[in-house]
């Protein structure tokens, strides 16, 4: 880890929101320059999407004297989840807590990446054993933050709430918070439609409230999904998609924040 300059963890509390589309373009976004060299880790044992979103199923990995090598998608974006593990994506991981703890430490520590600018973490929804594994194993080589994403109505906020919790309570910064899925804009009359309804302001509100930045709101796009489906960056399919540009002013927040937070010393309470 001590060749990695910049540490970002993807947190949610609820699943299906959108967070490891949103690691897989902000790990594409950041990678659009050739001399950033971005690694993107898939912590989420046992839902490993990142393989999918990247284009990058049915690849093995590889071991070598220096550990494991990740699968790169581009010559600057690496890749490394448990799904490269998996015979069959279709093979359910069933693990209890230490074998996934270990697993991890495994990738934290055996991953050979280089020398690398941004490292992605994608986790699972929750605050639970692989969140606290990361954080724990991550804290001496010090990470930058968290960003943590959410869609506009309250079942999805109030975990969300808990996931800016545990991040207090294991001293994690937090970057920032996004709004996926926050309006779908019409491609021919360019309205505006509330998919989701933010009964309680949406994370507008709550970031108000807890004081914590709200990075952007990113729309509904079909193809978004689409793109995901076939393994390629959305923000090179859709140049001119409102929510590209919305991943765009985003990702460009993130940078900024990690320029103004230089690495230092971190150290883990535990509990």
């Amino acid at each position: 880890m001590k060749t990695v300059k910049h540490k970002i963890l993807v947190l949610s509390g609820k699943g299906g929101v959108g967070k490891s589309t949103f690691s897989a373009h902000l790990a594409h976004g950041l990678a659009e320059d050739e001399n950033t060299q971005v690694a993107l880790l898939d912590i989420d044992i046992c839902g490993p999407s990142i393989p999918k979103i990247m284009g990058l199923e049915g690849e093995q990995v590889h071991q070598s004297g220096s550990g494991w090598s990740p699968v790169f998608v581009e010559d600057n974006l690496g890749v490394m989840s448990v799904g490269f593990l998996l015979s069959s994506p279709d093979d359910a991981v069933i693990w209890r807590g230490p074998k996934k703890n270990g697993m991890i430490k495994q990738f934290l520590r055996d991953v050979d990446w280089g020398e690398v600018d941004y490292l992605i973490v994608d986790t699972p929804p929750g605050t639970s054993d692989e969140h606290l594994s990361a954080v724990q194993y991550l804290s001496a080589a010090h990470i930058d933050g968290a960003v943590i994403i959410t869609t506009p109505q309250e079942v999805s906020l109030q975990d969300v709430r808990k996931e800016i919790n545990f991040c207090h309570k294991v001293k994690l910064p937090i970057i920032g918070v996004v709004e996926n899925m926050s309006v779908f804009i019409c491609p021919k009359c360019k309205k505006e439609t509330q998919i989701f309804p933010p009964t309680t302001g949406g994370a507008e509100v709550m970031c108000q409230d807890l004081k914590i930045p709200l990075l952007g709101k990113v729309p509904l796009d079909p193809h978004i999904g689409k793109s995901c489906d076939k393994g390629q960056s959305f923000l090179m399919d859709a140049p001119d998609s409102p929510a590209t540009f919305a991943y765009r002013s985003i990702i460009q927040r993130i940078q900024e924040f990690c320029g103004h937070h230089p690495p230092k010393e971190e150290h883990f309470l535990s509990s």
